[in-house]
Formats: C-alpha cells, structure tokens, sequence
C-alpha cells in the first residue's frame, strides 16, 4: 500500500496552497492564488489547489492516509504565550488573550481545513489530520527536501507561525533538532515587513521591493541601529517603532500599520507613489544592512559550530527569499552548500508539513530537484482556449519551438512563455515566464513599462545554461531556483547587461537540461546566435497578479498588455495590427 500524504497550509491568512507525497516522492503541489487568480488567497481555503494534486496524482479522498496542517496548539507551558503576553504588555487584550485563550487561532485554521476536507469528499471520521508546527514545517521543507546526507544546520526566519519567528536547529538521519526559537514580536521578517510597509509597500510583496531598491542608497547615511539588537543570544526588537500592535499602530486613511507614529517622527512621512528617491533609497539601503548583519549574527551564534562541522545548511521562512542574505551565508568559508526552500514562504509549509509527517510515519521523501509540479496543458487544450476566447486570436503551430522562438527573442521582442508544468513558488523558472534577450539593448524597460507596468529600480533575472554559469558569475555554487545573487563577471556585465542590477550581481537561475528541456534548448539556441547561452526571465504576470497558470489567464494577459507574442506548448499566438 503506498503512503498518501496530503499537506494543506494557509487556510487562516495567505498563501494557502496543498502538497502531495506518495510513498516520499512529491507529485504535485500548487498554490490556490493561481487558480483563483486573487494574489496571495487572503483567508481562502487551499481547495482549488487541493483538487488538482488529487486529480493530477489519479487519487480520490479515500486514498490518503493522512493530512498534516503547518500550524499546532502551544502549551501554557512553554514560553512562547508569556513572551508575547509580557512583550505585548501595552495592548492588554492581545496579552491576556495569548494567556487564556493562546490556541484559539489553531483550533478555527483546523476547523475551516476540516471544512474544506468536506467539500473535496473527505469523510472526516476516516481521516488522520496532524498538526505540525509552523516553524517545524518551515525546517522539513529547507531540511527533508535539500537531500543533504550529513549534519545539517538548519535555519527559519519568518514573520511569525503560531508565536514563533526564528528557528535554529540542526537535521541528522532524517531528524529535526530544535536548539533555539525566537517569538513574536522579536520578529526580524515582521521589523522587515513593517520597514517594507514604511517604504510605500505591501506586506508579502513588497519586501523584493525594498531589497531590489537597497542598492540604489547608501546604507552609511542612516544608523538603523536602535530597531532590534542581538545581544546574549537574544533578539529583541524595539517595540516603540516597529512590530506594534493595538494603539501603538501608526493610523492612516482608517488602516493601521506595523510601525508607529515615532518612526515617522524620526524619518519622516511614509513613502507614497512609484518614485524612488532621497531618503527612502537610503532607508532601503539602511533596513537591508541591518537585516543582514542580525541574521549572520545570529546565524553564527547558534549554528556556527555546526556548519565548521560540516558546511551544509538548510534556509527556510519568507526571509529565505532575500537573496542579498543568501549571497553572504554562501560567501561565509565555513559554508560549503546552502539549501533554500524554493517555496520558502508560507505556501511551502504545505510541503514541509506533508513531508515532516511522511518522514514520522517511516517514509523517508526524496530531494526537491525542480519546482515543476503545478497544472499542465496540452496543444488541444490551448487551440480549444483559443476557440473560446472573446479576441479571438490568430495562432499557428510551430514545428521548432527553440529555434523560432529564439530568433525572435534576439530581434529584441519580449515573448510570453507558458511551457509545461508550472512552477511552485513565487519565482517563474521556465514554466511560466515573460522572456527577453538580455543582450538587445532596452529590452528590459521594455518589458517595465509596457508589460509588467512595474517600478523602474526592481532588477531582471537571468535563466542559463549550467554550462555558462562559472563563466559568467563569481561563484561556483547550484542555483536551480534564482534563491541566490552572485556577483557577475566584468565581461559579462556587458554582454548580458539587461540582467544585470545596479550593483554588480544577477539572481541566476542555472537550469540542468533534465529538468527542463524545451526551456534548456531555447538558451542553446540563444547561444548559438548570439554567443550568450542566457535568457531574461521574469514571471508571467501583470503587477499586482499571480502569475498565470491556464492558457486562458494567459490569452487574459496577453490581450491587456502590449506583449505581441505567446508561445504555449507549441501554439503561438501573433497579436494583429490595429
């Protein structure tokens, strides 16, 4: 009988998305944004995306042994109800109520779970639910899935789960080791979010935002110091500013925001609009360096011993996602290999709950060796997308994918791509992509303002061949999932300069041909022509959208944009002249 786990995550704030392990291999996993095309999912059940891992995988409700929820009660007994009653002590109900009423929140999130188990056919009385820790989940999606075979830091940074913020531990024969956890409000992802909130951004969003602006300021003109300090083995986070709750919140336009009135009396008012400019890029500066010295401080105190002991770690938790972080844990020598949950937000606990429970029940999971695990279509299915569409576009059939779609890439035309299985997790790594020639001069604004109608600082990414990345980056380290910047080569800074940001570095995504083939052989098709084996990747989407799973949110797209060409499977759509 095989083992069935299905994972079910964010069914109480964002991100909800689903899992599913049979027998430790991962078969399919799909955030619910993209079905219901409504970014993020805010307090939306991770049905969609739960249906199709049970019909992708051929399997009814019946099949599966058991469902694990990334989110747990908290004892009495433990520290984490004091020490956000204690920290909290200005806004009392929210104290009182994490004493005496601290498991509230797990008991409605298993509560809508079970709900959403009915409406897919789940009988409840035969079926196991498990509830995992969120910050537990977070370290078996980094851990189990990064197929490290020896003593494994293990690191998790993120907002907050239940009270937790910061995870430290260690993984060895396939067991989870807490050494140490933070809880909130001593959170460095919620002083980041809140900063990021300060910025003009949105939560969840915003903070690629904020570390895609730093390089354009000046860390040195602003002392960040007085937010949060690590001292002793403790970070604490300075509640008079930022992470606050109740009355403490700054108030504008009737919406509270995580920092206070007094951080607008020391830096002024809130950044609004699209534009970039002094002080904020220095604020961005400031906020990003902060963020890095506290969490290689901390990482250094708690798992320094581990990773002299074998240089492997494990990195998950929405702060996961800073690829300016990740580049100097990679540039630490005592750090031969960091893996980082590609999903590393909340919908990855989906994964690393499934996957902690699938390793309790005795069945080891395999490595994450790609993220293609979401819907997939075939030609039919986009010709009959096609048919249905109101503007009625015009296609024909190609019969060289790579080489056609090449040669128009380097005649400087951005191309929408939706090819195969989509990707898991917020980065669009060849499944479904917008993509560029990074060498034809203007091709990224191009894509900014006609496309993507996004802001001018945030820096476009280069997908390559495994054969071109230790020419062009600085270091020689896996990068499957654009989790990581590396510093660029000075030659290839002019050969690729679309990709490249305005301080030096580019997150590579190196793709092994196994695990994408078709995307693999349209990049040897590039180098063919124009000596770069390396194309301009960004997701396929709209500001402000998930990306686009279906052919038909495609077309969507297509039709409200002035993108001229989409190629899905081996159908291109040409857009007609008016």
């Amino acid at each position: 009988m095989a083992l069935t786990i299905l994972g079910l995550s964010g069914a109480l704030s964002h991100d909800p998305s689903a899992a599913l392990y049979i027998d430790g291999k991962l078969m399919a996993a799909a955030e619910e944004e993209r079905f219901v095309r409504d970014k993020h999912a805010k307090n939306r059940m991770p049905y969609e995306a739960a249906k199709f891992c049970l019909e992708f995988a051929g399997i009814k409700p019946a099949d599966v042994d058991c469902v694990a929820i990334p989110f747990a009660p908290i004892s009495l007994f433990d520290k984490a109800r004091w020490h956000y009653a204690r920290r909290y002590w200005y806004a009392p109900d929210r104290a009182l109520d994490a004493i005496l009423m601290g498991n509230r929140r797990h008991a409605r999130y298993k509560k809508r779970i079970e709900w959403c188990l009915q409406q897919l056919g789940f009988d409840l009385k035969k079926t196991r639910v498990e509830s995992v820790e969120h910050h537990l989940a977070h370290a078996a999606s980094a851990y189990h899935c990064s197929g490290f075979k020896e003593k494994t830091a293990i690191l998790g940074i993120d907002g907050k789960g239940e009270y937790a913020t910061t995870f430290f531990g260690w993984g060895e024969n396939g067991k989870i080791h807490k050494i140490k956890e933070f809880y909130d409000p001593d959170s460095l992802g919620g002083l980041y979010g809140a900063l990021t909130e300060y910025l003009g951004f949105e939560m969840l969003d915003g903070e690629f935002k904020v570390m895609g602006m730093a390089p354009y300021g000046d860390a040195t003109k602003y002392d960040f110091s007085r937010l949060a300090k690590f001292e002793n083995g403790e970070l604490v986070i300075n509640t008079a500013y930022a992470n606050v709750i109740g009355l403490r919140r700054y108030k504008e336009k009737g919406k509270g925001y995580y920092f206070s009135p007094k951080l607008i009396e020391w830096l002024g008012p809130k950044r609004e609009g699209d534009i970039a400019d002094d002080p904020y890029i220095h604020y961005a500066a400031s906020a990003q360096a902060l963020f890095e010295k506290l969490s290689l401080e901390m990482l250094d105190y708690y798992l320094g011993d581990i990773l002299r002991e074998t240089g492997r770690i494990a990195f998950s938790g929405g702060c996961a996602l800073n690829v300016k972080l990740n580049q100097r844990i990679i540039a630490r020598p005592d750090v031969k290999e960091l893996f980082v949950q590609p999903a590393s937000g909340d919908a990855g606990t989906a994964v690393g709950a499934a996957a902690f429970v699938s390793q309790q029940m005795g069945m080891p999971v395999e490595k994450m060796e790609h993220v293609y695990l979401g819907p997939r279509y075939s030609n039919e299915d986009v010709v009959a997308a096609c048919a249905r569409h109101p503007s009625a576009p015009r296609w024909e059939k190609l019969s060289n994918v790579p080489e056609q779609i090449g040669k128009l890439l380097v005649d400087g035309n951005p191309v929408a791509w939706l090819q195969g299985r989509m990707e898991f997790g917020p980065r669009a790594l060849g499944g479904r992509s917008i993509l560029g020639c990074p060498s034809a001069k203007g091709v990224a604004n191009r894509i900014n303002e006609q496309i993507k109608f996004r802001e001018r600082w945030r820096p476009f990414c280069p997908s390559m061949l495994d054969t071109v990345a230790q020419k062009m980056l600085s270091v020689d380290h896996p990068s499957p999932y654009m989790t990581f910047t590396f510093e660029v080569n000075d030659e290839w800074k002019n050969r690729v300069g679309e990709v490249v940001h305005e301080d030096g570095t580019a997150r590579a995504q190196v793709l092994k041909r196994e695990y994408n083939p078709r995307y693999y052989d349209l990049m040897l098709e590039l180098e063919k022509l124009t000596g770069n084996g390396v194309v301009l990747n960004t997701s396929l989407n709209r500001r402000g959208e998930p990306m686009i799973c279906s052919p038909t949110d495609a077309l969507n797209m297509f039709f409200g944009s002035d993108l001229e060409y989409l190629i899905m499977e081996d159908i291109l759509v040409v857009k007609q002249a008016p």
